[in-house]
């Protein structure tokens, strides 16, 4: 009998260009706004940054999707929250 994957767990693999979907997404939308920005304005040196940037964007997500680093997230609040007084004093 064959055996089907999930199909949200394969979408979670999905994989465009080599980056997954939510930063082929970002990239989709970095490229987007760049396109905005050279079509107002008229200057030889916003278009060679705006590609220069993008190109630079895309290197960068997909090193990252390669070898990510993870981010430490630290605790704000403790487990419990008590008003009991802390002092070092004991009253025994």
């Amino acid at each position: 009998m064959k055996h089907f994957e999930v199909y949200r767990n394969i979408r979670k693999r999905a994989m465009i260009m080599g980056l997954s979907i939510s930063l082929f997404a970002l990239m989709m939308v970095s490229i987007i706004s760049s396109l905005l920005i050279i079509i107002f304005s008229f200057n030889f040196s916003v278009i060679v940054g705006l590609l220069l940037f993008n190109a630079l964007l895309y290197g960068a997500l997909v090193r990252w999707v390669r070898k990510p680093f993870h981010v430490r997230r630290v605790r704000t609040y403790p487990m419990t929250i008590s008003l009991k007084q802390l002092n070092p004093i004991d009253y025994v």
